[in-house]
């Protein structure tokens, strides 16, 4: 099995290209080298994807089996049409990263992988979409639609799309989890969003990474949404959170009104706390079916602690500056309750 990876040394990317070697595959990744170390046993083309002489130079190491494109979240729609209208006799079979946030009903509906997309043309620019006022849609939903529709037009019945809701676990580089592990380490009175018993669906990056492997070498086509069935409390991630750090802090349970009027910001000063109807309510039967498992998020935090307590450090990444409430913030609206 001859595997292309778009990106591939970092989260996501470096999970699948060490799974493909482990597998026995031969590994060809494609990246600016800007990131992170190269994948030991794999091939490495330099190159920028928004850059037509470097997509069409990475052509010429083809063919592959299959690609997984696990670097087009910051790339406009017409950035994917390139490289898979270059690719495409090159490769038999071509599995796209996106997220669930290409539903047109996402956040505030239940979603199944029939659900209705978001419109975005395959050429569209990075300047197409926008942001609702209540924080849905999204640009980023938009642009992440186009580019499913870019290699849709390439591929057609060679495509399969592998729609992940949040993705946790060691190496993680948005910082949700690493900050609530931080946080409960500090001890003391910790601001948690009621209710306890809300569940969430954060996936393990291992477990997307074996299904995207599988979906590489199977023959399946179309949209899968890619998240835990079970889910998790968000007590017992919290709880979970204090054991596995050995910490002494409380969890102080505070309703979402409260925090509304103490202008907590959803999804960001407090990581995966959204009150929106939908934005854990996204079926995953259908990539259940198609074989993806997923170990307990208990796993995935105990693991996560432990990368970042041998000193894990991961990619130098805008987003980690956005999670997690300032200090004096959240001790302020604690001593006001």
């Amino acid at each position: 099995m001859r595997l292309l990876i778009m990106g591939g040394t970092w989260f996501l990317g470096r999970c699948i290209a060490e799974g493909a070697i482990a597998r026995g595959w031969s590994v060809t990744t494609f990246n600016r080298g800007r990131s992170a170390e190269d994948i030991a046993g794999a091939e490495t083309v330099r190159g920028d994807r928004t850059v037509p002489g470097d997509i069409h130079g990475l052509a010429e190491h083809g063919p592959w089996d299959a690609v997984i494109d696990t670097s087009s979240s910051d790339l406009a729609p017409r950035d994917v049409l390139l490289a898979s209208t270059v690719l495409r006799e090159k490769v038999a079979r071509w599995v796209h990263i996106s997220t669930v946030s290409v539903y047109a009903g996402w956040p505030h509906q239940h979603l199944t992988d029939n659900s209705a997309l978001l419109e975005c043309p395959s050429d569209a620019d990075e300047t197409y979409g926008y942001t609702g006022e209540d924080g849905s849609p999204t640009k980023y939903g938009f642009q992440k639609a186009g580019g499913e529709r870019a290699v849709l037009e390439a591929f057609g019945e060679r495509a399969v799309f592998l729609r992940p809701g949040v993705i946790l676990g060691p190496g993680e580089y948005v910082g949700r989890l690493p900050w609530w592990l931080t946080r409960t380490k500090q001890g003391g009175p910790i601001l948690a969003p009621a209710p306890a018993d809300r569940r969430i669906q954060p996936v393990d990056v291992r477990d997307v990474a074996v299904f995207a492997l599988d979906q590489a070498a199977a023959t399946g086509s179309g949209g899968y949404n890619v998240t835990h069935p079970e889910g998790i409390t968000f007590g017992d991630f919290l709880r979970e959170c204090v054991s596995v750090t050995s910490s002494v802090g409380s969890l102080e349970w505070v309703q979402p009104e409260i925090l509304a009027e103490k202008g907590v910001a959803q999804w960001t000063e407090l990581p995966l706390w959204r009150t929106h109807a939908g934005v854990w309510s996204v079926d995953s039967s259908r990539a259940a079916a198609a074989g993806l498992r997923c170990r307990p998020i208990t796993e995935t935090i105990r693991d996560t602690w432990a990368w970042l307590a041998d000193e894990g450090r991961p990619v130098d990444h805008p987003r980690w500056g956005a999670h997690g409430i300032a200090a004096e913030k959240e001790a302020k609206i604690l001593a006001s309750l």
